[in-house]
């Protein structure tokens, strides 16, 4: 098939409409170029997965990069208020162990974004996208044309054509399942309950002061593992959107910790099929079921962790990481270099794909690079620094993965 080496202006079609998409619309909207979001969830609403964020310093250079000024400040003003740069480890009966230190050169700055609300981050990421998103369009098949442009076909029967496709549809990606239906990401035998404790109840049922404004981590000699992560907004959401940018949407939300509980599935007793069957109050009894032998201080906070905040997710990782086919099609986020959540590092690694894609696309918009030779330099980095991402993530959570690998 024939590929076309220069057109200029360009139409992006983006396949996927969570952070990193989202993120690259962003810029090459503030770019100027043409740029399409197609996302399978039938409103800004309709997805969960997971409700707070760490981000790197890489991440807020690209949130910074491809948003408008006023929401990357948007962004900063509902940002979490406390430094998120330590973790501190403990077993199951608050004794401390050992953990990884993060190095952040942000650690004194009052402006810093470096842990974010997920449902704010991606109503900052929709704000003035309002024609650009397309909700309910859930991606069928691809087609190639002769002139080496691309067709996406979705299951409601529309169709849209551009001059390039980024697939940015995670882990399950369809894009990639048509291209290249070898290319799986592994199973890491891990399976995670998501939840969310109000951060006063939680506090008042006798969290440990320590663990109260930090990343905490307890590593279970039983083989279980929980993460909890504070979400301490620096402004109320509403209140930050009213001065900067009243159609934002932002919805307020009290303080709170977003818990992950990590349980290999070997443990589980149950199959796969029951396990991600559960509701949210079943997860939540089975969490409270597995820490009873816990220190009191940890084992009373999972009463009040929220069931209609609560879901199970797979874990699972990329390796190694490799670029597709030089073309029109693009790989992006989870759909090239899934892995698992620990310390944000894959929503960080996809914003950075949206920064370095915005650059190259730009420049192919303008007519100053070819899109070949531009697809070619983003993948050659990408898998570079997508892989230090998975490694990165792997060794964050290797108390959970080590069962998994041994």
């Amino acid at each position: 098939m024939a590929m076309r080496t220069s057109r200029s202006p360009i139409r992006v079609l983006v396949i996927g409409g969570g952070i990193g998409g989202l993120c690259l619309a962003q810029g090459l909207r503030q770019a100027g170029v043409d740029v399409r979001v197609y996302e399978r969830d039938e409103s800004a609403d309709g997805r969960r997965q997971g409700y707070r964020l760490r981000i790197s310093p890489e991440g807020e250079a690209g949130l910074r990069a491809c948003l408008p000024d006023r929401l990357a400040e948007l962004l900063s003003a509902t940002a979490n208020t406390r430094d998120d740069s330590g973790l501190v480890a403990y077993d199951e009966h608050l004794v401390e162990q050992w953990a990884p230190a993060f190095e952040d050169p942000r650690a004194e700055l009052p402006d810093k974004i470096d842990a974010v609300d997920r449902v704010t981050l991606r109503r900052i990421l929709l704000a003035g996208l309002e024609e650009v998103v397309h909700f309910g369009k859930n991606f069928q098949q691809l087609e190639q044309t002769a002139d080496g442009g691309v067709i996406a076909h979705f299951e409601d029967g529309s169709s849209a054509r551009g001059d390039v496709l980024v697939a940015a549809d995670g882990t399950n990606s369809r894009v990639r399942a048509g291209l290249r239906p070898r290319d799986v990401p592994q199973d890491l035998g891990i399976r995670t309950i998501f939840s969310r404790i109000p951060r006063d109840a939680a506090i008042a049922a006798g969290l440990p002061e320590a663990l109260q404004d930090r990343f905490s981590y307890v590593i279970g000699t039983d083989g279980h593992h929980l993460g909890l992560m504070p979400m301490l907004f620096r402004e109320r959401p509403s209140q930050a959107a009213a001065r900067l940018w009243p159609e934002a949407g932002l919805v307020d939300s009290d303080d709170y910790y977003m818990s992950v509980f990590n349980v290999h599935r070997e443990d589980l007793g149950v199959t796969d099929e029951e396990f991600f069957g559960l509701g949210g109050e079943e997860l939540c009894a089975l969490v409270m079921d597995r820490t009873r032998s816990w220190h009191p201080d940890l084992r009373e906070i999972f009463a009040f962790a929220q069931p209609e905040t609560t879901f199970a997710v797979p874990l699972r990782a990329t390796r190694p990481v490799e670029a597709w086919e030089t073309g029109p099609v693009v790989p992006l986020g989870d759909a090239v270099h899934a892995m698992p959540p620990s310390g944000g590092v894959g929503a960080n690694t996809a914003i950075r794909d949206a920064e370095a894609l915005t650059r190259l696309l730009a420049a192919v918009d303008r007519g100053e690079r070819e899109l070949l030779d531009a697809v070619a330099e983003y993948q050659k980095a990408m898998v570079e620094y997508a892989t230090e991402g998975v490694e990165m993530s792997l060794r964050i959570a290797q108390w959970s993965i080590k069962k998994a690998n041994g």
